[in-house]
């Protein structure tokens, strides 16, 4: 038995009329026997009957006939007959187009499904722990994961936007270094591989002189993009990284590179996670480098051996001004131990040592060395040490022995009352500190009596801050006493001091005759209504010298801001450009006032009055 199919039946196969053939001529040959030829597609099989060898199927293309001919014949030729679409047949018409061709067709897909799952089975094995529909394979780059499924790995649009802006952003970072000499690239993030985009910039670049990669992402990776850059670099003076977690191997990498520098000045790596390591690869650079100018060390984790390390580098070195240690773990051995290499150095002119907890014992040590020393200390921060009223003791010994000391900090320590007394005694006697810090040491209006009494001899103190300190009515009432006709006291500084409304009637008088400070803080001293009239009073009158006037945190009301207002408007001549009253308890009646009081004084003199509210 075989099959033809014809193309009125199935025109979309492109085949003839479907024959039946039974015995008789024009069966097909033994080599065909089986085979189904739908157009490029290639079907084998066998019927019910061919087990027994007596049938065999094939489809023969045949001419389409036209509709109303007949087209079977009885040519007495047994079992003989074709079917036209006139003839009828046991299937409908759609039945039987739709069969000719879901039959191949599925046969074909079977076929494929099967084909796919060898080979899916060869080359992708099944991962241990259960099938997926995905296979995951470990990708060579750490974060990214490849996945074997049409599509996966290709990057998405948003991915590539992002991508082009990153590309962009570092190419205008990279035309700023080449054009300007201070450029400022801090807080973009760029990460390591922006740093060595960026660092092709710098190499033989003869305009940037400033550069700030602070906070962006960079690690020990990254700064080897340096390498081969810095050592050609002439122009660049200032190179920052803080806040960069490069640690002690990126510190190790960049110390190697920088010995061969001889432009960076100034080096900033403050917040970059340096440790005792780090310190000891920067102290082996310092001994052998000679343009660098500023080292900047703070809020890292440097400990004992740290500071040792650098003191012993402070021998060597000829050419350091400023270091800058602040925030770490000296503690009283690292202040010694810096404090034998300081002896020995002779460039030094600024240290920085707040917050490395050195005690009395470590400031003793300190005091020695810097008496020791054979330059010139001009500035000495000691700031937030823990060191009490017998720290104060050397401390008071050093500033009455040098000649250099212009600036001193002793901010957030616990020198109390004894120790501002000896603090006194040694400005006495002192002849070149023009600024002085003794801010939140447990002052009260016995220390700062003392301290007032000193500043009637002593003309070159100009900046004095006495803040968070409980100096109280009595306090401020010795120290205005002073400052009324006395001194060359430029910038006071007396917030949370605790003054109250009758300490501001002791300042108000004193503003009355004052002819020498310009910036008074007040700040947070419970002044009230009250206080605020006493010191409208006082700038009624005509004061040359008063420019900046704090009064922030002071429970002013609008009474208060109404006498403030009338004030400024009353002094014609007045020379006030600065009045802070915010974190106050001004409604919009008070503002109002004191901004039409702004607007007549520029009116009147053209004096730009900025209020703060």
């Amino acid at each position: 038995m075989g099959y033809a199919l014809t193309s009125s039946q199935a025109p979309w196969l492109g085949v003839g009329h479907l024959r039946r053939r039974e015995g008789g001529g024009g069966l097909p040959s033994s080599r065909n026997c089986g085979k189904i030829h739908l157009g490029l597609v290639h079907w084998r099989g066998f019927g019910l009957g061919e087990a027994q060898g007596k049938r065999c199927r094939t489809v023969v293309p045949r001419a389409a006939a036209g509709r109303g001919r007949r087209v079977a014949t009885d040519r007495g030729e047994k079992g003989n007959f074709q079917f036209s679409d006139e003839q009828g047949s046991s299937l409908p018409l759609p039945v039987k187009q739709a069969a000719s061709f879901l039959v191949p067709a599925g046969a074909f897909v079977a076929f494929s499904f099967v084909l796919w799952k060898v080979v899916e089975s060869l080359l992708l094995p099944k991962p241990k722990g259960g099938s997926t529909a995905t296979v995951e394979k470990k990708s060579a780059f750490p974060g990214m994961k490849w996945l074997v499924s049409p599509g996966s790995n290709l990057p998405s649009p948003s991915g590539l936007k992002i991508e082009r802006e990153s590309r962009q952003r570092l190419k205008e970072f990279a035309k700023e270094l080449r054009t300007f000499q201070r450029v400022d690239m801090s807080g973009r993030n760029f990460g390591d591989e922006g740093l060595v985009f960026l660092a092709e910039s710098l190499g033989y670049n003869q305009s940037a002189e400033e550069v700030d990669f602070s906070g962006n992402g960079i690690t020990a990776t990254g700064i080897k993009a340096f390498d081969g850059v810095l050592q050609s670099n002439f122009a660049l003076k200032t190179l920052n990284l803080s806040g960069n977690a490069i640690g002690d191997e990126g510190a190790k990498l960049l110390s190697v590179i920088l010995v061969k520098n001889s432009g960076i000045q100034k080096l900033q790596l403050n917040s970059t996670g340096l440790g005792d390591e780090g310190a000891k690869s920067i102290a082996e650079m310092l001994k052998k480098n000679s343009s660098l100018r500023v080292l900047e060390l703070n809020n890292n984790m440097i400990d004992y051996s740290g500071f040792a390390s650098l003191g012993s580098a402070l021998l060597e070195n000829t050419t350091i001004r400023s270091i800058h240690i602040n925030g770490n773990y000296g503690g009283a051995l690292g202040a010694a131990s810096l404090a034998k290499g300081i002896e020995g150095n002779k460039s030094l002119r600024e240290l920085h040592l707040h917050g490395n907890d050195i005690g009395n014992e470590g400031v003793r040590a300190l005091m020695s060395g810097l008496s020791a020393h054979k330059g010139k200390i001009t500035l000495l921060d000691l700031g937030n040490n823990d060191i009490g009223s017998d720290g104060a003791f050397h401390v008071a010994a050093f500033v009455k022995k040098t000649k250099s000391l212009v600036w001193l900090n002793l901010y957030m320590n616990d020198l109390g009352d004894q120790g501002a007394t000896k603090m006194a005694d040694a400005l006495r006697e002192n002849r070149t500190i023009t600024t002085i810090d003794l801010g939140g040491n447990n002052i009260h209006a016995a220390g700062v009596t003392d301290i007032a009494r000193v500043l009637k001899d002593n003309s070159i103190l100009t900046t004095l801050e006495l803040g968070y300190n409980p100096i109280g009515p009595e306090g401020v009432k010795a120290l205005c006493e002073i400052i009324k006709f006395h001194g060359k006291i430029e910038i006071l500084k007396l917030g949370w001091c605790q003054i109250g409304p009758k300490g501001a009637e002791h300042v108000a008088d004193a503003l009355k005759y004052n002819t020498t400070l310009n910036t008074l803080d007040l700040r947070a001293n419970g002044l009230g209504d009250d206080g605020a009239v006493c010191l409208a009073r006082s700038l009624r009158i005509v004061n040359e010298a008063l420019t900046s006037l704090d009064l922030g945190f002071n429970e002013i009301r609008d009474t208060g801001a109404f006498a403030l207002a009338q004030a400024l408007k009353a002094n014609e001549d007045i020379s006030l450009s600065s009045l802070n009253l915010a974190s106050n308890f001004l409604t919009k009646y008070g503002q109002v006032a004191l901004t039409e009081a702004r607007d007549h004084v520029y009116e009147m003199n053209e004096k730009e009055l900025n209020i703060f509210f």
